[in-house]
C-alpha cells in the first residue's frame, strides 16, 4: 500500500510528468528501466523526490542505478551457484510469499476502496475560486553548471568564457562540462532543467535567481559539493494556473481527503468486530 500512495502523490503534481519506462542500463542481457528507478526512488523519499535540490536528485539516481546493478549481478551469480535450490532460501521464499499475499490483497482492497469515492465537480470549482494562491505556477530558470573542487580551477573556466556572447558561450559551456564538471549532470552539459526558488542550496539559488538570461556566474558559487560555475538558459515567470489544468489536481486532493476519513470509520467498525487480543 505504501508504494500505491507514493507512486499516487507523484501524479499529483500539477505540471507532472509521465514515466516512461525507458531502458537506462543491461546487465547480462536484462533491462534496468527508467520506470524501475523511479518506483525506488518514489517509495524511498515518499513521494517527496522533486522537491530535492536537483544535484541531490542526480546523485541519488546514480546511486540507485548502481544498487540496481548490483542486485542483478547477485541474482545472477545466486542462480549459478544453486542458492535458488537451498533449503534456506526456500524456506526464506515462502515467508515472503505469505508476507506478500497479505500486503497485495491490502493494497488491491485499498485501491478499490479509492476508486469508489467520487467527487462532486461543484466541489472541485469551490475549491479553486477558495484557494487562488494554491495554483500559482512559481518562477522557473532553466540552468546548467559546473561543478569542481578547486576554487582556482573554477575562476580559470570563468576567465576563459568571459568575452563570448549568445551560442558561441552556451557551446563552449557545454564543452567544459561535459570535459570538467564532477556532478552527475556532466554527460548533458551541466544541464538542470527547470526549477523554481528553494530547489536548490541556498547559495547557488540566490546567485542563479539574480542572473540574466544568456550569462554565467561571474565568480564560483561555493556549496557543500564544491565550486559551482552557473549559466542560465531560460526563465519563466510566474503565472496563474487555470481553472482546467487544476481541477484534476483538487479532484485527487480532495478524493484523498474523502478517502482518509472513509477509511477511518471502515477501519474503526473492522476493528470493532474483531476479536484482537495483544499477548504482550
Amino acid at each position: 500500500m505504501k508504494r500505491f500512495f507514493s507512486t499516487m502523490a507523484m501524479g499529483l503534481m500539477i505540471n507532472g510528468t509521465v514515466l516512461s519506462a525507458e531502458p537506462i542500463v543491461i546487465v547480462n542481457g536484462e533491462t534496468i528501466s527508467s520506470e524501475d528507478v523511479d518506483s525506488v526512488l518514489t517509495e524511498g523519499t515518499q513521494g517527496h523526490f522533486d522537491s530535492l535540490p536537483v544535484d541531490k536528485q542526480n546523485e541519488l539516481r546514480q546511486r540507485i542505478i548502481e544498487g540496481l546493478i548490483t542486485q542483478k549481478l547477485i541474482f545472477d551469480d545466486a542462480q549459478k551457484t544453486g542458492l535458488l535450490d537451498s533449503k534456506e532460501y526456500k524456506e526464506e521464499f515462502q515467508t515472503l510469499v505469505r508476507t506478500l499475499k497479505v500486503q497485495l490483497a491490502a493494497k488491491v482492497w485499498e485501491q478499490q476502496q479509492f476508486d469508489a469515492v467520487k467527487i462532486d465537480p461543484k466541489e472541485i470549482k469551490q475549491y479553486f475560486d477558495l484557494n487562488p494562491d494554491e495554483f500559482i505556477d512559481k518562477e522557473k530558470i532553466h540552468a546548467r553548471h559546473i561543478l569542481l573542487k578547486n576554487k582556482e580551477e573554477a575562476k580559470a573556466i570563468i576567465e576563459s568564457m568571459k568575452k563570448l556572447t549568445g551560442e558561441k558561450l552556451k557551446r563552449e559551456f557545454i564543452t567544459q562540462a561535459k570535459l570538467k564538471s564532477i556532478a552527475p549532470s556532466a554527460n548533458k552539459g551541466g544541464d538542470l532543467g527547470y526549477f523554481s526558488r528553494g530547489q536548490m542550496v541556498a547559495s547557488f539559488n540566490d546567485a542563479a535567481f539574480s542572473m540574466k538570461v544568456g550569462t554565467i556566474s561571474d565568480a564560483p558559487v561555493q556549496s557543500r559539493y564544491g565550486y559551482h560555475i552557473i549559466y542560465i538558459e531560460d526563465r519563466k515567470a510566474a503565472k496563474k494556473l487555470g481553472y482546467n489544468t487544476a481541477k484534476n489536481f483538487i479532484e485527487e486532493r480532495l478524493k484523498m481527503d474523502k478517502f482518509k476519513n472513509i477509511m477511518d470509520k471502515k477501519m474503526a467498525t473492522l476493528r470493532e468486530k474483531a476479536k484482537i487480543t495483544y499477548t504482550k
